[in-house]
């Protein structure tokens, strides 16, 4: 099996059954509802109890439960330019203020990066008269570059 064949048992299995991504990462718990998702979309790995939990919640097979726990080769995209519109805005949003926001980081902590390991994000909906606005609250470590 591979693991793109999981990720749509998980999305027919989530849809049939109309749960919502807020109610599976509540249920799966023990961490980021955000993180889970991803896990679920093949992007990060569960631990064994979480996996466990999915396996029930999506009638998964052991096979299944066990690959939900692998470590997944990240990178979903699968072209080099996002053609979804939502996908697209943010690469458009890293492509306009990309080297913006590299300036900034840079020289507010010095030459490194900001880490997509350590981190966490928080996705919240903010109501606004004009329209309801998305916001996405990122944070990583900041990993120093070293001279060696």
């Amino acid at each position: 099996m591979k693991r793109e064949d999981l990720t749509e048992k998980i999305l027919s299995r989530k849809r049939m059954k109309r749960m919502s991504w807020a109610e599976i990462g509540e249920r799966i718990g023990g961490c980021s509802p955000i993180l889970i998702t991803a896990a679920l979309l093949g992007q990060m790995k569960l631990t064994e109890a979480q996996a466990t939990v999915a396996a029930d919640l999506f009638e998964l097979d052991e096979e299944e439960t066990l690959m939900l726990q692998e470590i997944p080769y990240r990178g979903s995209l699968p072209t080099a330019v996002p053609t979804d519109p939502l996908i697209y805005r943010l690469y458009e949003l890293v492509s306009v203020y990309g080297t913006t926001w590299k300036e900034l980081i840079q020289e507010e902590f010095g030459d490194g990066i900001m880490s997509a390991i350590d981190f966490d994000m928080v996705m919240e909906r903010l109501p606004d008269p004009k329209g309801d606005r998305v916001k996405i609250t990122m944070s990583g470590k900041f990993l120093p570059y070293r001279s060696y």
